[in-house]
């Protein structure tokens, strides 16, 4: 008998069958609560940009695997052979995952998303190229993708965005080249987003890797949001200016909540400086006067016990994703998107932010939007309490983007609002943000349409949901009499206890 050939199209068959298969399979999707009208219903969690929910299949190959558990770095008993082997096998996974070529790229892992490896980087690269003082970053980065290089980097100049009957788009390429032409023999490197925490839209990665290097310059890309959504490609390229130099992920918006972050760089990098971490598992031979670095990697690079059980969990949900094909992912998440987009704008009282030509400027994952009329914290509220649906609500941790996005909504209060003072909180104003909706591959359209009859209800009785809520001292809208407490639904205490008189 003949073994069945695995064209493109029949992996993708297989891959879709795998994806509805497992869209259920993630904990918490049963979840119920209380709601302010007394009805209990389980929860929509359309929060995922934030953190996405565990895979089920994840979860219990983790817990089978500690079955096993041992520290790494050690062949010398059984436990110990398979976490070293296994931890070996997810960080070669994840090469496989991006792309990235085994012999010019490690993947290594720090902190638990970008924040704590974008630091890394940062520093990295400029003690990599101290006379280069310039960094350039996009006017969409979320303050991790920000902050870092301002503090490590250098100067950082942000680079404005394509418009789109004055709605922001991608990162204007034509504008980044001009920075890079004017400033060439400054700029140490660029980084930047592969898809919006805010918007949803898409950066070409590969394309703007091309014009970065042709000036000597690095790109980094931060893909917190990209690596769960969208085929990414390091390296293989006919055209090697195509490469992208450092790229980092984030675990807990990978399916794998608990798990590190992820950072995939050139080899060459690394190796030419000591790592910014000592410790131990980095050294080969230590003396009372001196120490020398291990050549290997990652070992070099992961100073110290790594958070095994995570690396497992991420691994396990890479391998999935993997497996389903991004293509796959990619294309349900995009219908999902226009569609959502299609509903939300059959009413005028909506505002969707960035550019919604999804041909011109392609999005997944996120929208966000305002209704007219009502604070944003509202209505994030009032989806919660009445509704039980879970978006996240205000700046995003993107305050220049949003401040930039919301003048199209709000320019006469942003006219208003003294933001050279830097003792303002963004909790000051109560129509200072944005409702953001963000899809795992566990959504569908029912979900949407669930959300969509609760926006309309909103925008129907909205003075009447209004007269429900105050705003308390923080900044945030409560309901007058609805209260909700964590204890009646959670308690770390009273978990354990149950488990320990069950001995």
């Amino acid at each position: 008998m003949k073994p069945t050939l695995l064209t493109p199209e029949t992996m993708s068959v297989k891959g879709l069958d795998l994806l509805k298969k497992i869209q259920d399979d993630f904990i918490g999707l049963d979840t119920k609560y209380k709601l302010a009208d007394g009805t209990i219903s389980p929860r929509i969690y359309l929060d995922s940009t934030a953190s996405t929910l565990m895979m089920g299949a994840a979860f219990r190959a983790s817990k089978k695997f500690l079955n096993h558990y041992s520290n790494t770095h050690s062949l010398l008993h059984f436990s110990a052979r398979i976490s070293t082997k296994t931890y070996e096998w997810i960080h070669n996974k994840i090469l496989d995952f991006v792309e990235a070529d085994k012999n010019e790229y490690t993947s290594f892992f720090m902190g638990s998303g970008v924040t704590a490896g974008m630091n890394r980087v940062a520093k990295t690269l400029k003690r990599l190229r101290p006379e280069r003082d310039i960094v350039l970053v996009s006017m969409m980065e979320h303050h991790s993708n920000d902050l870092p290089h301002r503090k490590h980097g250098g100067k950082v100049i942000h680079v404005p965005l394509e418009k789109n009957h004055q709605m922001a788009g991608k990162i204007n390429t034509q504008i980044l080249e001009k920075y890079l032409e004017k400033f060439s023999d400054r700029i140490n490197y660029v980084s930047i987003t592969g898809l919006s925490n805010v918007t949803g839209i898409i950066n070409s990665i590969n394309k703007i890797a091309k014009i970065v290097h042709k000036y000597n310059v690095y790109l980094i890309v931060d893909a917190a949001q990209m690596a769960a959504h969208v085929p990414i490609k390091m390296s293989g390229f006919n055209d090697k200016s195509k490469e992208i130099d450092v790229l980092l992920f984030s675990g807990h918006k990978t399916y794998a909540p608990g798990s590190p972050g992820v950072i995939i760089a050139r080899k060459s990098f690394l190796s030419a400086i000591e790592p910014e971490d000592v410790g131990g598992g980095m050294v080969d031979k230590v003396y009372p006067d001196n120490y020398f670095v291990t050549k290997k990697f990652p070992d070099r690079e992961e100073a110290g016990t790594p958070n095994i059980l995570g690396a497992i969990t991420l691994g396990a949900s890479v391998h999935i994703l993997d497996t389903i094909g991004m293509e796959n992912i990619l294309e349900e998440d995009k219908n999902l998107i226009q569609y959502t987009m299609n509903e939300l704008n059959k009413y005028k009282e909506i505002h969707i932010y960035g550019d919604t030509d999804i041909k011109n400027c392609p999005r997944a994952g996120t929208i966000s939007f305002n209704i007219n009329g009502m604070d944003h914290g509202l209505v994030a509220a009032i989806l919660n309490d009445y509704f039980n649906i879970a978006v996240r609500n205000e700046c995003f941790c993107a305050h220049p983007y949003v401040q930039e996005m919301l003048s199209a909504t709000h320019k006469k209060e942003l006219d208003d609002c003294e933001f050279k003072d830097n003792n303002l909180s963004w909790k000051m104003e109560p129509w200072m943000g944005m409702v953001r909706i963000s899809f795992g591959i566990y959504n569908n359209k029912r979900d949407v349409d669930i959300l969509i009859s609760s926006i309309d209800q909103i925008i129907k009785n909205k003075k009447k949901y209004q007269e429900q809520y105050c705003i308390d001292n923080n900044g945030d809208y409560k309901h007058i009499n609805f209260k909700f407490s964590s204890d009646d639904f959670f308690s770390l205490t009273e978990t354990i206890d149950n488990e320990i008189k069950i001995l």
